[in-house]
């Protein structure tokens, strides 16, 4: 049975060793933000961070991923407050979101190993397909979660998921919280 660190918890697969990564997250392990590619036509909708690399889950087998660390988007932050993550709403970089995941965590991986990327580095690292045509933002969100990782730029983001209604309403005016019915 394959063994395996997974958003830092360990997890041991009671599946067929050949079966493809993605395939264990999302159905074993329930872990659904890493999205399936089409069947080995692969787009990087089903990128995981596997020892810090941006990897393909559908090209590797849980047998090969044993004894490894794998961070899915779920584990990248549990409130969206990545530097990615923040800049890539920050800058309108995401539409339909279904190759979001895959991006967000290629862009992080890029951005463990060099924290200012220039263009070419990130057109060289982010090979994931968007047929929404986000790409010309990409590079300027990417750019910027760079500098916030460095501490060099803030970003002034959305409430974090979790945020009661209230909170949420005060913090950004244009929610509002409706009003409970009255109780007789």
């Amino acid at each position: 049975m394959p063994r395996m660190t997974v958003n830092d918890r360990p997890v041991e697969f009671d599946l067929d060793p050949d079966m493809p990564l993605l395939y264990a997250l999302r159905e074993a392990a329930n872990l659904t933000g890493t999205k399936s590619c089409g069947g080995g036509d692969c787009v990087g909708a089903c990128m995981v961070m596997v020892d810090g690399t941006a990897l393909r889950s559908c090209r590797i087998t849980i047998a090969e991923a044993e004894g490894r660390f794998i961070t899915t988007i779920e584990g990248l932050s549990r409130d969206r407050s990545h530097p990615v993550q923040q800049a890539l709403v920050a800058d309108q970089a995401i539409q339909c979101g279904y190759c979001t995941p895959g991006i967000t965590i290629a862009a992080a991986a890029l951005l463990q190993r060099n924290a200012a990327p220039s263009k070419q580095d990130i057109e060289a690292a982010i090979t994931n397909m968007c047929r929404c045509g986000v790409y010309p933002r990409l590079v300027d969100a990417i750019q910027r979660a760079g500098r916030v990782a460095q501490r060099r730029e803030s970003i002034s983001a959305a409430p974090a998921p979790g945020i009661s209604a209230e909170d949420a309403a005060e913090m950004v005016p244009a929610l509002r919280v409706p009003e409970p019915p009255d109780s007789e």
